[in-house]
């Protein structure tokens, strides 16, 4: 009973902070990106070597082929069929490359086995080239491995085990060598995106753009799309108008939109949910949406009386807001579950004006 409560307290929480908070203005460069400018994805096959036999086995001959390939180029002649090593693993290595960074910077990489290696404790990556999908090279990672866990035998079947031992990052561990050329000098023109497209933020973002450009300068080409020609007084100061354009306030917009978290019975909603007039039957609540504040009740709430008895019937208002009803039921110790089972029936009625999502 004590756990349910809990998870009433933290649904009633969420839909408290959700709705009654105001509105307020938000960086245009939280909701909006600028086109050109974005991360790269990289891929590499690497080895990584000096584990203590917790590498891959003889069941993953692409780690014995690799090993010895790379013994070759170094001019160590070996025969394939006697490599069994067990201090080797052959590893997927990934990395992000960032927007602006130059040759020689340093990128994290993250390390994900692919054969049955058990653990890349103690393991240090050989240099690995890091390509895009344009199949160039564009980092070198190289370096030890940090788990961030461990893992050691206690004696007999005991083991002990933190976090997740397969995977494996390095921190700084890749050296950028080739550069994503992106450059604002000269640009007449800036395009932005908005990271949720929706017309009325659109709206309000040229109508801010041009109030600070003191003209017509920005010309929405949908929700989500906006260009701003550069004024000729930002010529050559491309990154000063472009400090100036992403620093500027907007109010965002969204359409009504309902989250529930099936696993925690958090319920997140907009201000803006409403729900029409309906009357739902569930369990043995009874809930009445009434302008009569004098109504004998144990739960009174925006105009809603809530009651626990049987032959149970909720009745509900045109005009109501989502987040009345709930705190109604969770007033009278309606169960997570039983909340989600009354959302979902509401939205399939038809009587729910907002996206209704579960997670």
């Amino acid at each position: 009973m004590r756990f349910l409560k809990f998870f009433i307290m933290v649904a009633t929480v969420a839909v408290l902070l959700s709705i009654g908070a105001d509105v307020k203005a938000v960086r245009l460069k939280d909701i909006a990106s600028v086109k050109g400018v974005r991360s790269n994805q990289l891929l590499g096959y690497g080895l990584v070597v000096g584990l203590d036999g917790t590498g891959d086995g003889n069941k993953s001959p692409f780690t014995s082929q690799s090993l010895v390939n790379m013994l070759e180029n170094m001019g160590v002649h070996v025969n394939k069929d006697e490599v069994k090593v067990k201090n080797v693993a052959g590893v997927m290595v990934t990395a992000t490359l960032p927007p602006f960074v130059k040759t020689g910077q340093t990128i994290d990489v993250t390390l994900s086995t692919l054969g049955d290696a058990k653990s890349l404790q103690g393991g240090t990556l050989i240099a690995t080239p890091l390509k895009a999908l344009d199949g160039k090279v564009y980092a070198i990672g190289q370096g030890p491995v940090s788990i961030g866990g461990f893992q050691f035998d206690t004696g007999g079947n005991d083991r002990v085990q933190a976090n997740h031992l397969t995977v494996g990052r390095i921190p700084d561990g890749a050296t950028v060598e080739r550069e994503v050329p992106v450059n604002f000098a000269g640009k007449q023109e800036i395009i932005l995106h908005l990271n949720s497209p929706d017309f009325t933020t659109m709206s309000r973002t040229v109508n801010a753009i041009d109030s600070l450009l003191d003209g017509h300068y920005a010309n929405a080409k949908d929700s989500a799309t906006v260009n701003i020609t550069v004024p000729e007084k930002f010529a050559g100061s491309e990154v000063a108008f472009m400090a100036a354009i992403e620093n500027l306030e907007v109010v965002p917009d969204s359409a009504a939109k309902v989250v529930v978290d099936e696993r925690t019975g958090t319920i997140v909603m907009g201000k803006d949910v409403k729900i029409k007039e309906l009357a739902v039957a569930h369990g043995n609540m009874s809930v009445q949406v009434t302008n009569n504040l004098a109504l004998s009740s144990p739960v009174t709430n925006s105009n809603i009386t809530a009651r626990d008895q049987e032959n149970r019937l909720v009745t509900l208002n045109s005009g109501v807001t989502l987040g009345d009803l709930v705190n109604a039921l969770n007033g009278v110790g309606v169960t997570p579950q039983d909340l989600i089972a009354i959302l979902q029936s509401i939205k399939a009625a038809g009587a729910l004006e907002a996206d209704l999502e579960i997670i």
